[in-house]
């Protein structure tokens, strides 16, 4: 017996119960006067107490029943016994459950005091468990000493169940917001179901990924050895109630397996376990595709009761969640690891297996082997198809890179096209590792088709090996690189494995990278200008700013030797914002010293004009120095542009938007086509120095140049040739329609203050 109390509902119930039975005792004895029979008067009693539904009884001081309802008697009664009058609780319950109701009721009669609301749990005489809902009250005779107790207990067995029922979803949503196994939510799930059904034992089937095949979830009661006899079935019309009831994406309500044509091929498996029917429905995910299945086994043949389904729904309903949880988490879990595009390792998981298999190397006395690989000319196929031939390509050149390894092997894509090959352990006898990695150069420059084109892309690669190269992934994956842009150097399409040569420029490198740093830091930058003249009137209308490096040791370093290196590791992104808000303020200082206005031409790289805020950035310079944006000329090559031409247009005519020039820097030296060249909104094109250095000896280039100057003036553009260095190169450019010319026929590029005195010459 369990005794405990209740909450104010509950309480309040029984009170209103306690006070309609003393009501009703009340009324009868005032319909029966005391000059009326006795016997009647008890027989009238008797009958109305006998229709309430509740247990109502009267017991001495000794726990005999003196008076009992038939509601408890019906509930209690023993073969051959038809009345509870004279007996005890110890002559209908178990000891243990007796004692316990005798020593309450002595304590009630001791004491005078009542016990409300009391939970009890017996077991009736059918052998069901019930919970009742018990107030025992003393009664007293006319001296007020206590003579005995009655008692009121209602059935709240179904309440009970229901309780524990939602207790078992709270508990299950909790096992699943913690991330618990499905195999512990799916077995508690399964036995909270079978407390409330008897005689059941559950079964959760999940559906394969491959959306064919039976995989078991968990199914706590049931032997072992069934379920791997079902474990990797096929589902199909006709596969018993799981396999059948997954296929068809709809309950499945077998009542006799024996007979049921679903279970035809598969009785024998069930029949030495003596389950009669099956009763499955799918769990479906919240869009309502199948995931599993949730079935009930019975060894009696039958159907489900509507209770016992409206369980099952309850359970399908759980068991989806949980698994769709699951999957959610383990997609996060293969994102945080792997690349999206094609699905191979990511850089974080790179880490976890160099080490794993540097630690493997150790125990062995192996070795562990990383190369760096990068396509070749990769670019190209983006710019000449799209982005997506691009991701095509990826997935293709990755998918076969898999098959030149082995399963301990891994292929990792770190981003862009770069990716990189573990080679972990001792290869087969014969076999070496420079074959292995040639075999995946071989198999990266086979043909790919892709929109009805061909191409052929090679790779560039470079190996490091531990433990004579690197002690960690670190190490090994930047000699591996830098192994890598060797291969590069010496012209693509090649291996190269690090040496200590490679070491040695690798250090330089970072050491330069650490110098250009600090001279951005430390104001070692500085810009010069170079002069552009108008050739129809004489005039200097503008100055191209280029920035130099005066190294503390070694000197006036040239923009060759430090350009090329920014734009490799991203310095050159504070270098050209600080470029920019020089020449803004020069230029705006030039004015306010009574020079006449004239434009400042600034270079941007590509990093510079793909960033997100570059317009912003620019609007911030001109803000900041007070020029004004008519003043200031940006000037962009054909590659950049081209890397992205739609958003190369929409940043361009922000920029125009906000009153600054724009031209083409290099013009000829890129692939721009003229349908790309119209849609741009710039004012001047740049003929690069390698098409004027030669003129006018040089036929090609002459013809060249005159091409470009008519191009552009079809296009209602300005031409502008730099390095222009002789009097015949002006000359012929003149006569060519060549608009403005650069270059050391004027100035070499000085410093702003000898540039000031060659701005207060009217003209050269």
């Amino acid at each position: 017996m369990k005794l405990s109390r209740l909450g104010n509902d509950d309480a309040d119930q029984t009170a209103r119960l306690m006070s309609a039975s003393r009501r009703l005792i009340d009324e009868a004895a005032r319909l029966f006067p005391l000059a009326a029979a006795q016997n009647d008067r008890t027989i009238w009693l008797e009958a109305m107490i006998d229709e309430v539904p509740d247990y109502l009884y009267f017991k001495d001081r000794n726990g005999r029943f003196v008076v009992a309802n038939r509601a408890i008697v019906n509930d209690n009664r023993r073969e051959g016994l038809d009345s509870l009058e004279g007996l005890t609780d110890f002559d209908i319950h178990p000891e243990h459950v007796a004692r316990g109701f005798f020593n309450v009721e002595q304590e009630i009669i001791r004491t005078g005091r009542a016990a409300l609301d009391m939970e009890e749990l017996i077991r009736d005489s059918r052998g069901n468990l019930k919970w009742l809902l018990t107030s025992k009250l003393p009664v007293r005779d006319a001296a007020g000493v206590v003579i005995g107790l009655v008692g009121v207990a209602r059935d709240i067995t179904e309440r009970k169940r229901s309780e524990s029922l939602h207790l078992g979803q709270a508990h299950l949503l909790k096992m699943i917001a913690l991330g618990a196994p499905l195999t512990e939510i799916f077995s508690s799930l399964i036995l909270l179901i079978e407390a409330h059904v008897p005689d059941v034992a559950g079964s959760i089937l999940l559906l394969a990924p491959d959306g064919r095949h039976i995989l078991n979830g968990a199914a706590p009661n049931l032997d072992p050895a069934f379920c791997k006899l079902i474990e990797g079935a096929e589902i199909g019309p006709a596969v018993g109630s799981c396999g059948t009831a997954m296929w068809r994406g709809e309950p499945v309500v077998v009542c006799d397996i024996e007979t049921d044509p679903l279970w035809t091929d598969y009785k024998a498996l069930v029949t030495p376990y003596g389950f009669r029917a099956c009763w499955s429905s799918p769990i479906r995910s919240y869009q309502g595709r199948v995931l599993g299945t949730f079935a009930l086994y019975s060894r009696l043949a039958g159907e489900p009761s509507a209770e016992c389904m409206k369980l099952v729904g309850m359970a399908t309903h759980i068991a989806g969640i949980a698994i769709e949880r699951k999957q959610a988490e383990d997609s996060i879990q293969f994102m945080a690891h792997h690349d999206a595009l094609t699905g191979l390792p990511n850089r974080s998981m790179l880490d976890e297996r160099v080490a794993s298999a540097i630690e493997a190397a150790d125990d062995s006395g192996g070795t562990v082997t990383l190369a760096f690989i990068d396509l070749d000319n990769f670019k190209l196929v983006n710019d000449s198809l799209g982005h997506h031939a691009g991701d095509e390509l990826l997935k293709i050149v990755s998918a076969r890179m898999l098959g030149c390894v082995r399963a301990g092997d891994s292929i990792v894509r770190l981003g862009g096209d770069e990716f990189v090959v573990l080679i972990d352990g001792a290869l087969p006898e014969g076999e070496t590792v420079e074959a292995r990695l040639q075999a995946v150069r071989d198999a990266v420059a086979s043909p790919v088709e892709i929109e009805g084109r061909s191409f052929q892309v090679t790779c560039s690669m470079g190996v490091a090996s531990y433990p004579a190269h690197g002690r960690n992934a670190t190490e090994l994956l930047a000699r591996a690189d830098a192994a890598m842009y060797r291969a590069k150097e010496v012209g693509r399409d090649a291996m190269e494995v690090f040496t200590a040569e490679l070491a040695n420029r690798a250090h330089e490198k970072l050491e330069r990278q650490e110098e250009l740093r600090r001279a951005l830091a430390q104001g070692e930058l500085f810009l010069q200008y170079q002069p552009q003249m108008d050739l129809t009137t004489g005039r200097i209308f503008a100055v191209e700013a280029l920035i130099r490096w005066r190294h503390p040791e070694r000197g006036l370093v040239p923009p060759g030797d430090f350009i090329p290196l920014a734009e490799e590791t991203g310095l050159i992104v504070p270098i050209g914002d600080w470029t920019l808000r020089a020449a803004c303020r020069q230029n705006k200082a030039w004015q306010l010293s009574g020079l006449p206005p004239i434009v400042v031409s600034v270079n941007v790289s590509a990093r510079q004009f793909q960033a997100k805020d570059w317009v912003e950035r620019v609007a911030t310079a001109l803000e900041e120095s007070g020029l004004e944006a008519r003043y200031l000329e940006l000037e962009l090559t054909e590659s950049l542009i081209m890397q992205d031409v739609q958003q190369a247009v929409e940043t361009m005519h922000r920029l125009e938007q906000l009153g600054v020039h724009l031209a083409i820097d290099d013009f000829g030296t890129g692939y721009s086509s003229l349908a790309s060249l119209k849609r741009f909104p710039v004012g001047r094109l740049k003929i690069d120095r390698s098409f004027v250095q030669d003129l006018p000896a040089d036929n090609d280039d002459a013809a060249i140049a005159h091409a470009v100057i008519s191009l552009a003036h079809s296009l209602q553009l300005r031409v502008i040739a730099e390095g222009v260095e002789t009097r015949e190169q002006v000359d012929f450019l003149r006569a060519a329609g060549c608009d403005e010319i650069q270059g050391f026929y004027l100035s070499r590029p000085i410093d702003a203050r000898a540039l000031q005195a060659i701005l207060c010459i009217p003209n050269l």
